[in-house]
């Protein structure tokens, strides 16, 4: 073959290798929101995330799952197109996340013990995992995410795993002007109904049994949900005019 030809060839490789690259580097790095909700229900984690493949070091403690299932201590390549890869991209930045506990003792993928001081047991609370209000069926490391997708991360208490709350307001709002906001409540397959005796941020009781409550508000405010065991709801933004609250 001609050395010009040869040339040729390799720099036509190289492109496509390039070009490899970038798509996969592409693909890996996915914007979602990351919601993490920890022991007594305390929200850890609220806001959108930009994810990227990392490495994630396994603990040999994290032995949640019982005796001997405790992780190998190496590093595992976790994908940025992943529930897990949302996580640990969070718990970068984010230090009520970190350090994660992470055990890779399963062959069906990694198993999460403890996100920061939030950490499972035996017989006891386990971290459930879920995707646009409906829970995964595989490990976190293996749940595949898009742009826009929300993604839970609950430490449940018992199981059954709780319900999650899913509050419904408006965005625009009056000072002093009532207006009606809805709560629901979705299973772990993703079927909602309405939930009666929620209580919600500004309401002057809780919710009737379609759901819903009256607010009244008198300054712009990210308004939730919360019922006993249940998974709070996450916060929404009610505005007045151009302001908005703080954090939305």
């Amino acid at each position: 073959m001609p050395r010009t030809m040869k040339l040729r060839t390799a720099a036509a490789c190289g492109l496509v290798l390039c070009l490899a690259l970038v798509v996969t580097a592409s693909a890996s790095a996915t914007t979602a929101t990351l919601r993490v909700v920890g022991k007594g229900n305390v929200v850890l984690a609220e806001q959108s995330i930009k994810t990227t493949t990392l490495k994630v070091k396994t603990s040999k403690t994290a032995t949640c799952f019982g005796s001997g299932t405790g992780g190998s201590g190496k590093a595992v390549t976790v994908p940025g197109n992943t529930a897990l890869g949302l996580l640990a991209t969070g718990a970068k930045t984010i230090k009520q996340l970190a350090p994660l506990s992470i055990s890779d003792h399963y062959s069906f993928g990694l198993t999460v013990c403890g996100v920061g001081k939030s950490v499972g047991k035996v017989n006891g609370p386990s971290w459930y995992l879920k995707v646009n209000h409906k829970g995964a069926t595989k490990s976190g490391n293996k749940v595949k995410i898009k742009a826009g997708d929300e993604v839970l991360w609950d430490l449940a208490p018992s199981f059954p795993y709780p319900e999650e709350l899913v509050l419904s307001a408006p965005q625009q709002a009056t000072a002093g002007v009532p207006f009606a906001v809805h709560v629901f409540a979705y299973n772990e397959k993703g079927q909602h109904k309405p939930m009666k005796g929620a209580t919600v941020t500004g309401a002057t009781g809780p919710t009737d049994a379609s759901g819903k409550v009256m607010v009244t508000l008198t300054e712009p405010t990210l308004i939730s949900a919360a019922i006993g065991d249940a998974i709070p709801s996450a916060q929404e933004p009610v505005c007045f005019g151009s302001k908005c609250p703080a954090g939305s």
